[in-house]
């Protein structure tokens, strides 16, 4: 017979909804998913953290240990008397949870992390049933019996499923069609620290340079033979490891006199560590417990501005394999070469990589996938409790016409009907879409002209993103056709490809360049050595030279921006790709196509929703004063809000020339650059390659760099960034307003960049909407 269960102390009633999170992973590792997502739901939740049990062999009777982590998150860990065996454990686990749960308000939330819980959670009652799946568990060492049948049948009964991993997800959505596919995110501003202020810890300090670092759990999924060859053919470099070592040896780690295992640190100090390293490293053996792991890491050590060398993991290689600081390597050797070619890169690469990790992190943050669960836990607590009026009642408060709206959005482009589509579908809001064109789609509205042609009004639209998250959420509107976007350069005469690539080299100066490291070894002989970059002109001379410098770049820069390329800031050519392949694409992501029916169509299937109504051709300085709002999303020029009391942020316009040919089709390639300076146009596009379109006709469209016009490009030099940083400080004190978009940020974005930063903003305002939709329901009391 054994003693009564032991309580801890006297329940305390809790009065707000509790998560309880069963994993398997320790709280105090370093911080991995489960901590992310669980600190960050602790604003609306009471969260109890249920570790695996702890066997004892002086506990007399099962009780739970507590911890208080911070406001909201309690870690409880089951201890249990060695006597039990396995049916008296499990019975023990769930009469603790059942008495855990006298401490909460219901709802009662059960947030599965492990399937192995199960057995004993789900003879405790519960209010609804999550599953993450993180990991593939049954591939780790170690693996109990039973967990992949635990875990078939948990992700049939889950209320709402939740996958960690791109490759995860597309092993079981199958079998849930409902799985909700949510990749690692980062805390941004956490690893966003300053070298130059932040000190290299004492233990790391004296360190010889370079030095390549990797943190996080040491276990069976280490290469550490990997790790070790890498040591020995570069002893001059220092490998620094840092993490708990769990499931194998000390013994069975390499020794080296540059290899460094520091051991566990917490999650606030690896900042510290990290950004003073030259490279990050991702060692990972490629074996059944890394077939469909998804590193949380990745986006951190990106968003320290570190470059980083991964083994072909499968989901590292399909998210950020394109990216420029990212390098995949297989073996030792391939390791180490990658390594050379990153410590190798010249300052403004690395800037180069730094602009495209801000924008490839820029809709994976922990706060947007937090808020993303969260608005899936209200919905359906609130359908549990029947607090979701009926399609019919919705409909009837929604119908065209109304006077007041939750939202008034500015703007019908990408940014605009992105956040009134997700807060129609996501949020539940009232709409109103205004735009003083004619039109919706913003830049990218495309129509057939007289001819039938489709064409774009604002020039040439084209798609591409090696984001699978902005894809996926695209194709709900649209279907898509493939296309890889080719331009050509009229020099001398001649069409060659443009980026300048291997094949335009041989063409321009009759030469026979063979591989890529005859055309690098030609472009280092043509470079110049400028010493300090300082303005664009220097960018593009110390990457191609003089000769080709004055035949692409310097007239059209002219064109484009109206001034010299020397008086440009250096950033506007930080992008100038000169490749040593024959690669002739225009861009190199992974995803490259063009809606089936064109961009206007997908906005209008974004758009078409009861609780969005749309007013074209109306500004918003002339609305009818009858009209009201709550919350206002701006996505025009960010001065115009502010009736410019700072003075007008200045851009570079643009003239459209439209014309239908006689002929079937008038040039090569969509696009045709007209690099000199002479032409008084940059570019020529003919539609009929972009879409396919089989007509007896063509249409072109000539492009005319203009000071006065529609804004388009943001004139890139201080004193612009300064006035556009004082309106940004005016935005920040606007409580009701959210500035989303090219305009309302004043920087040019990429058409897929503009998706994620508009749901990454609707994610941040649904979060708030939702907490205050939970104390509305009673879930929550008001503090």
């Amino acid at each position: 017979m054994h003693r009564p269960f032991q309580h801890s102390n006297t329940p305390v009633p809790s009065t707000r909804p509790v998560i309880v999170c069963f994993s398997h992973l320790r709280w105090d590792l370093v911080f991995q998913r489960p901590q992310h997502i669980m600190t960050r739901l602790s604003q609306g939740f009471d969260i109890v953290y249920w570790e695996e049990p702890r066997v004892d062999a002086d506990c007399l009777a099962p009780t739970l240990e507590r911890t208080r982590l911070h406001e909201g998150v309690t870690r409880l860990i089951p201890v249990i008397p060695q006597s039990l065996d396995a049916q008296q454990t499990t019975e023990a686990l769930a009469v603790l949870l059942r008495m855990e749960m006298t401490r909460h308000a219901a709802p009662h939330i059960f947030w599965y992390y492990t399937p192995m819980m199960l057995a004993f959670g789900e003879q405790v009652h519960s209010d609804l049933l999550v599953y993450d799946c993180m990991d593939e568990l049954a591939n780790f060492a170690f693996a109990p019996d039973g967990i992949a049948e635990r875990e078939a049948l948990l992700l049939e009964r889950a209320d709402i499923a939740l996958c960690g991993g791109r490759s995860l997800y597309e092993a079981r959505r199958e079998r849930r069609p409902d799985l909700m596919c949510l990749p690692s995110g980062v805390d941004i501003q956490h690893f966003a620290a300053d070298p130059a202020v932040t000190a290299d810890p004492d233990d790391q300090a004296l360190l010889a340079r370079p030095r390549l670092g990797f943190y996080g759990v040491i276990d069976e999924r280490m290469d550490l033979g990997l790790l070790a060859e890498m040591a020995r053919m570069r002893p001059a470099w220092s490998f620094v490891m840092i993490g708990p070592v769990v499931k194998i040896s000390q013994d069975d780690l390499p020794r080296a006199a540059n290899i460094h295992w520091l051991g566990g640190r917490d999650y606030a100090d690896l900042p510290a560590y990290a950004i003073h390293w030259d490279i990050a490293l991702m060692p990972f053996a490629l074996n059944a417990s890394t077939r469909f792991i998804s590193p949380t890491k990745t986006p951190e050590y990106m968003a320290c501005g570190l470059p980083v060398v991964s083994t072909p993991i499968r989901d590292v290689v399909d998210t950020f394999g394109r990216l420029g600081s990212v390098r995949i390597a297989g073996t030792a050797s391939e390791s180490v070469g990658a390594c050379e070619t990153l410590l190798g890169a010249p300052g403004h690469v690395r800037a180069q990589w730094r602009e495209e990790a801000q924008a490839c992190l820029a809709d994976k943050s922990w706060d947007g996938i937090a808020a993303r669960i969260a608005a899936r836990i209200t919905d359906a607590l609130a359908a549990r409790q029947g607090a979701q009026r009926s399609t019919a009642d919705v409909a009837a408060t929604r119908l065209p016409g109304r006077r007041h709206y939750d939202v008034l959005v500015v703007g019908a482009g990408f940014a605009g009907a992105v956040m009134a589509e997700r807060m129609a579908r996501g949020s539940g809001k009232t709409v109103l879409v205004i735009d003083k064109r004619d039109h919706i789609a913003g830049n990218a509205y495309d129509h057939h002209d007289d001819a039938g042609i489709l064409v774009h009004r604002y020039g040439p639209h084209i798609f591409h993103t090696n984001s699978g998250d902005i894809l996926d959420y695209l194709t709900r509107f649209t279907g898509w056709i493939p296309y890889e976007h080719r331009v050509l350069a009229a020099v001398d005469d001649q069409l060659v490809p443009m980026p300048i690539n291997r094949t335009t080299l041989n063409m321009l100066y009759g030469l026979n360049l063979q591989d890529d490291e005859a055309a690098a070894e030609y472009l280092r002989s043509v470079a110049v050595d400028v010493g300090d970059i300082r303005n664009s002109r220097d960018t593009v001379v110390s990457q191609v030279g003089e000769d080709l410098y004055a035949r692409f770049f310097e007239g059209y820069t002219r064109k484009q921006w109206g001034v010299d390329p020397s008086q440009l800031d250096k950033s506007v050519a930080a992008r100038v790709p000169a490749r040593t392949s024959c690669d002739d694409r225009y861009f190199t992501d992974r995803y490259q196509c063009m809606p089936d029916k064109g961009y206007t169509a997908m906005f209008s299937a974004m758009l078409d929703h009861p609780s969005i109504e749309v007013m074209t051709g109306q500004g918003y300085a002339d609305l009818p004063m009858e009209l009201s709002w709550d919350h206002v999303v701006w996505t025009g020029p960010i001065d115009e809000y502010f009736h410019h009391r700072l003075g007008r942020l200045p851009y570079r316009s643009l003239r459209f020339e439209h014309e239908t040919l006689d002929c079937a089709q008038a040039q090569p390639v969509a696009v045709v650059n007209y690099p000199d300076y002479d032409t008084p146009y940059t570019r020529i596009t003919e539609y009929k390659h972009l879409t396919g379109q089989q007509a007896a006709r063509t249409s072109i469209t000539r492009e005319y760099p203009a000071d006065e016009g529609d804004p388009y490009y943001p004139i890139p030099n201080p004193a612009a960034q300064d006035m556009y940083r004082q309106y940004s400080r005016l935005a920040g004190d606007c409580e009701n307003v959210t500035f989303v978009g090219r305009l309302a940020t004043y920087r040019y974005y990429n058409m897929d960049q503009i998706v994620g930063q508009a749901l990454a903003t609707w994610r941040r305002l649904d979060a708030r909407w939702r907490l205050d939709a939970l104390a509305g329901l009673g879930v929550v009391a008001a503090e």
